[in-house]
């Protein structure tokens, strides 16, 4: 029987090309779809903390409301603090010896600033950051300004190293001290080793004998003498509107990040007219 012409176009091959076109309709509805996405996907805002620490740039100083009385009575109190706060410049600091950009501003961790790019590659290691920690020292040292050392969580594990700077800053320690915890190994071993653990007090103590002795140290950390202390400097820190690290303040004026010195030399410049 011979088969109707209507059946004699439905051959084996045109059955294949009949799916074919009906695959092809569907693929390019998924990949539009796909691109729509990806579109909207670019336009749309990061989530806030999901910015990749080694490309963050500190953004410029945002106005805010902190009056200079505000930093003067963050000086009251047992906090660890240098130089006459009664002078022409008050200079804050709010860290987390466990925080990257805290050992940045530190300058002691010339590997982590270059792993961190060239934003904040150390002068000494070829680069254009000017840390400015050892800038502040130098004013305090020289009796031109005054410096206030807060504390916040900023990174999560530099509870028993900022329990150590209040112990050995007791013994008038506190910059030996602080220099060791912001080198690389002090990074290691915070973020590493102790993570918080007070377990750990006698391998934080013998990491900074080369500051105090460790015998001392290990006694002042295992009777927990300065643990209220730290929720004190992290409500001052709040207080003045800091809540990540570093932060800090010259006089009432704000940089929030790892700046380098460079940036706020006008700063204490206008301050110490």
């Amino acid at each position: 029987m011979r088969r109707s012409m209507a059946e004699e176009k439905m051959t084996p091959k045109a059955v294949p090309q009949t799916i074919l076109w009906g695959l092809l309709v569907i693929a390019a509805f998924l990949v539009g779809s796909l691109y729509t996405k990806v579109q909207y996907l670019e336009k749309s805002p990061k989530a806030a903390g999901t910015t990749t620490p080694t490309t963050q740039a500190p953004a410029a100083p945002a106005p805010v409301t902190v009056t200079i009385d505000q930093i003067k009575n963050a000086y009251k109190g047992g906090v660890i603090k240098f130089g006459n706060e009664k002078g022409k410049l008050l200079l804050v600091e709010v860290a987390d010896p466990s925080c990257p950009y805290c050992h940045v501003a530190a300058g002691k961790d010339g590997e982590l600033n270059t792993q961190m790019g060239d934003r904040f590659t150390l002068v000494a290691d070829g680069g254009t950051y000017v840390a400015p920690i050892p800038e502040m020292k130098k004013l305090v040292d020289s009796g031109k300004a005054a410096f206030l050392y807060l504390y916040t969580p900023g990174h999560g594990n530099g509870e028993m190293g900022t329990k150590a700077l209040y112990c050995a800053y007791e013994k008038g320690k506190f910059w030996e001290a602080h220099d060791l915890l912001m080198n690389n190994a002090g990074y290691s071993l915070l973020n590493n080793v102790v993570k918080n653990d007070k377990a750990k007090s006698g391998e934080l103590a013998d990491f900074l004998k080369g500051a105090m002795d460790a015998g001392q140290l290990k006694s002042c950390l295992d009777s927990g003498k300065y643990d209220a202390r730290l929720s004190e400097d992290i409500k001052i820190a709040t207080s003045l509107g800091i809540s990540g690290t570093p932060g800090f303040f010259i006089n009432a004026t704000e940089f929030a990040g790892a700046y380098s010195y460079a940036d706020m030399e006008s700063a204490v410049t206008a301050a110490l007219k």
